[in-house]
């Protein structure tokens, strides 16, 4: 996209300003959470609007630091499949019904900017990106409300465009535009809606989107709002009614991804509207290029199913019984008390640091990883009304989030599995546990702490494989990093430090070594090499005792 005029130099759209705007939204939801949950009253007060919107944008996130992070060395990615990556994670990743809206914004104004041209000014691109995607959101939902996310999305947009209209504008200009704009339609919202004045709030929905347009404004121009938010109030303590979500509402939430084909789509989810449109209520239906996000409240679970079918192939189905759950958490919640710490540990050694820490531990690891029945029972064992579940093992994921779900069904325990793929990445969400806070304040708080753990391990090759680093005979030293092998060598020593090395060199502040089996000397060796090579960074010594991995490393 072309320079343009005044300013645009500095403040454009780029790859570099697609990943600042990634990290500032997550950032800045994280911050706004809670306060966003607070205010949640419609479409049902369920307090998740906040979390829904910040799981969401960090999917996308997460998908784009991968997609990144496997471009060649040197190579600069291109911006339009960064753009599709991010914009489809969203979808994937999209949350409630603030989620799903969202993922639709985001992927009609990157589809729209993805195809700028190096003529084109940004300013515009972003303008039109907006009005494209506040229209695509409108179209998705069923019956949509004004005094929501989307009569922001729709202010924000016209702002844009009016800005956009001046053509010594820059991009910078636009956003600025549009994130003031919004301020100011959220504050509108309680006009709009009686449900939001009689709870004295403005709408959840789109205190969030206020959150992510000041990121991207940010992220663009390097300068911070200096404007004061508008007060988000805190809801009346006593219940509102919403007909939605209700005992007396829809029974059942249905969700599920749907994949068409694309020759037909526009007349196949056309029909999927109509047809969920007679079903039930809250209905959002997102997508495009193939893949759609389908949401509904519903009495019928098979009919809306159903619907799915019959223009394409439903997959993720995902159904939740209000009624069932209300009943069932009533009865069986009374008997449970506080929040529990679930963990899946490689040897007795790591047992021990995590019940330490306060965890329930089930023993497993490489070559005997816990059944989800397992994973279940210490669930409901643990006497806990909320419970985290850290697998600490990509194969142990699947395993966990299928316990975590069949736990959730029976309506007497809230479960939630962070995906933390290492040992020393469930060791740094333990340490930010705190059972004081909220659960998903909580749940926030150790997910950013793991997935902020860049981690490592050395192992010792036990036969003749081709790995990603090369290939290897028994004996070598494999080098692991973020899960896969990235050395290959002779000395445990030399191969720990170039992983230590790759670990710092994006920075850090504290290393975390859990020794293992084989390690004899190396713990203190490294030590050593830290505090000579980096000044300043200060280590944390575990004896985890793991079999297979010498040594186990994680910065911080």
């Amino acid at each position: 996209m072309s320079t343009g005029t005044r300013g645009e130099a500095i403040a454009t759209f780029d790859l570099g300003a697609v990943r600042r705007f990634a990290d500032l939204a997550v950032e800045g939801l994280s911050a706004a959470r809670e306060e966003i949950d607070a205010l949640n009253v419609y479409p049902v007060p369920d307090g998740d609007t906040g979390t829904n919107m910040f799981l969401t944008m960090e999917s996308a996130r997460e998908a784009l630091r991968d997609h990144l992070a496997a471009a060649p060395a040197g190579e600069e990615p291109d911006l339009g499949p960064a753009l599709h990556v991010y914009a489809k994670a969203a979808l994937l990743g999209a949350r409630g019904n603030s989620g799903v809206i969202l993922s639709q914004l985001i992927g009609a104004l990157f589809k729209r900017m993805g195809q700028g041209g190096p003529d084109d000014r940004s300013a515009s691109l972003m303008a039109e990106g907006f009005a494209m995607a506040t229209e695509a959101a409108y179209a998705a939902v069923g019956n949509p409300v004004e005094g929501t996310m989307l009569t922001v999305a729709r202010d924000a947009a016209g702002a844009a465009a009016r800005v956009a209209a001046d053509p010594e504008t820059h991009l910078g200009d636009v956003l600025k535009a549009a994130a003031a704009e919004a301020r100011e339609a959220l504050a509108r919202t309680p006009d709009q809606m009686q449900l939001l004045r009689d709870a004295g709030v403005v709408d959840a929905g789109g205190a969030g989107l206020c959150v992510i347009l000041d990121a991207a404004a940010t992220a663009v121009t390097g300068q911070r709002s200096t404007d004061a938010p508008q007060p988000m109030a805190a809801r009346k303590a006593s219940q509102l009614p919403t007909g939605d979500l209700t005992e007396d509402g829809p029974a059942y939430e249905v969700m599920y991804l749907l994949d068409v084909e694309e020759e037909t789509e526009s007349e196949a989810i056309g029909a999927l509207r109509a047809r969920l449109t007679e079903l039930g209520d809250s209905l959002v239906v997102v997508g495009g290029d193939g893949l759609w996000n389908v949401h509904v409240h519903t009495d019928d679970v098979g009919a809306a199913v159903e619907a799915g079918i019959d223009v394409g192939r439903p997959r993720r189905i995902r159904v939740t019984h209000f009624a069932e759950q209300v009943t069932r958490a009533r009865g069986r919640r009374a008997e449970r008390r506080g929040r529990a710490v679930v963990a899946v540990v490689a040897g007795e050694g790591l047992a021990a640091i995590f019940r330490e820490a306060g965890a329930h531990v089930l023993v497993g690891g490489p070559g005997r990883r816990p059944s989800t029945g397992e994973i279940l029972d210490l669930v409901h064992g643990c006497g806990a009304e909320e419970v985290v579940v850290l697998p600490n093992d990509p194969d142990t994921i699947r395993a966990a989030e299928a316990a975590a779900a069949e736990a959730d069904g029976a309506g007497d325990v809230r479960v939630v599995v962070i995906p933390t793929k290492a040992q020393v990445q469930g060791i740094a969400a333990l340490a930010v546990h705190e059972p004081g806070r909220s659960f998903d304040a909580d749940v926030v708080q150790m997910t950013s702490a793991a997935r902020g753990a860049r981690h490592g391990a050395v192992t010792v090759a036990v036969k003749q494989a081709i790995t990603t680093a090369g290939a290897c005979e028994p004996g070598d030293v494999l080098g692991v990093l973020m899960g896969d092998f990235a050395i290959v060598g002779t000395d445990l020593f030399e191969v720990t430090t170039a992983i230590l090395e790759r670990l710092l060199s994006a920075g850090g502040e504290l290393v975390t070594l859990v020794s293992g089996e084989g390690a004899g000397d190396l713990v203190s060796r490294c030590e050593d090499w830290i505090e000579a090579h980096h000044t300043g960074v200060d280590v944390l010594v575990y004896d985890g005792g793991q079999e297979r991995y010498p040594l186990l490393l994680a910065v911080e």
